[in-house]
């Protein structure tokens, strides 16, 4: 490798995978500690399937202890594709506390080289650590010497800021998005504004969150009713799988599977040979499925953010709104409550409980939202 320039890729992007990526972040668990048996078995038949992209983290519970002991010691180095990620945001205060997650996953996973590496969940708050500590350079250099095959990044913020990254940083080969048919015009997420950026820019696409963290497979009513009359023996989380697996420029689709039935399932529409794109009719029922998911009653926010700029409480509004919709939508409480925590409290927001109902924040809203009732319903939601 020696007078390679590491900005160039060493190593050929694969083309043609397998639709199915096994996302290792939700594996089963008995008593609190990952399955190791049922986590083999799905292994061995994914697989088995001719599948072979797996993805896990540094910050993964267990998940790459896991992926050590039911892949690596099991199965031959070259059966396979391993992913895993670096978070800088988590706790590091020196450069080298983040480099140092390079070296624990490989000791942890037992790889010796990870063919596709990612910066974790790029985005405001986050971003900068990667610049602080100059880790950009720093995967170029490890990617020349062979120890990371494919650099990439996940990312959760918006279409501009994905544009300024990806301008700034050419030699990035992948991007992980989160991308569903719930999200796809939803104005936090922006699933299809996202994908059209990385398409502009020439970078193959990783799906994350294909079935929304698993509440697609347990959608509203309405929804459910729209999918299962056009197709009374399609699993409800098929129509989420096969909608982000025949977009254009996505090469995997992960799914987060935790059992063996889950993995079936999954198998029977993304495995080599078995993955149809939608055709007109179906994308038709898709689109009125969106329509009937639109219609539930939700708090109607555009995330413009202009009520945050005048909140004199610093009240994370988008987040908090959001996350009631969530709970309206879905009537998950872990997850809405997950999400309140994510997109308000590690955001650095106020909850809603500080709000002042002051009322500087309606008088911004172009939408002219009751932003103080929806406030208070947050409140008592995630009391």
């Amino acid at each position: 490798m020696a007078g390679m320039d590491p900005a160039t890729p060493p190593v050929p992007f694969p083309a043609g995978l397998p639709k199915l990526g096994f996302g290792l972040m939700r594996l089963p668990r008995e008593d609190g500690a990952i399955d190791l048996p049922q986590t083999c078995a799905m292994v061995d038949r994914f697989l088995g399937a001719g599948c072979v992209y797996f993805d896990t983290a540094f910050v993964y519970d267990g998940s790459e202890d896991a992926a050590r002991k039911a892949l690596v010691e099991r199965h031959p180095r070259d059966s396979f594709l391993l992913a895993t990620k670096l978070a800088a945001w988590a706790g590091c205060k020196t450069r080298e506390d983040a480099v140092s997650q390079f070296e624990t996953s490989l000791a942890r996973t037992g790889a010796g080289h990870f063919d596709f590496y990612l910066f974790h969940n790029l985005g405001p708050g986050r971003t900068e650590a990667f610049d602080r500590f100059g880790l950009w350079d720093w995967a170029l250099e490890r990617r020349a010497e062979g120890r990371i095959r494919h650099f990439g990044f996940s990312f959760h913020s918006t279409p501009d800021e994905l544009d300024r990254l990806l301008r700034a940083h050419p030699e990035v080969e992948f991007v992980q998005l989160q991308i569903n048919y719930a999200d796809w015009d939803d104005p936090v997420v922006r699933s299809r504004e996202n994908l059209e950026v990385a398409r502009r820019h020439g970078k193959p696409v990783v799906v994350m969150e294909p079935v929304k963290g698993g509440l697609l497979a347990n959608p509203p009513d309405s929804v459910a009713a729209v999918l299962r009359r056009a197709a009374p023996d399609a699993s409800l989380p098929s129509w989420a799988l096969r909608f982000a697996a025949g977009l254009p420029g996505v090469f995997t689709v992960l799914s987060g599977m935790s059992s063996l039935e889950q993995m079936d399932d999954n198998l029977a529409h993304l495995a080599p040979g078995r993955h149809r794109p939608f055709g007109d009719a179906e994308l038709a029922v898709l689109a009125e499925a969106r329509a009937a998911l639109a219609a539930v009653p939700t708090v109607p926010c555009t995330s413009c953010g202009y009520c945050e700029k005048v909140c004199p409480a610093g009240i994370g509004i988008r987040g908090s709104i959001a996350a009631l919709n969530q709970l309206t939508l879905y009537r998950n409480e872990t997850r809405a409550r997950n999400y309140e925590q994510w997109q308000v409290v590690k955001a650095g927001k106020k909850r809603a409980a500080d709000c002042l109902r002051c009322g500087a924040c309606e008088k911004a809203c172009p939408q002219r939202i009751a932003i103080r009732d929806a406030l208070a319903k947050t409140a008592a939601a995630f009391a």
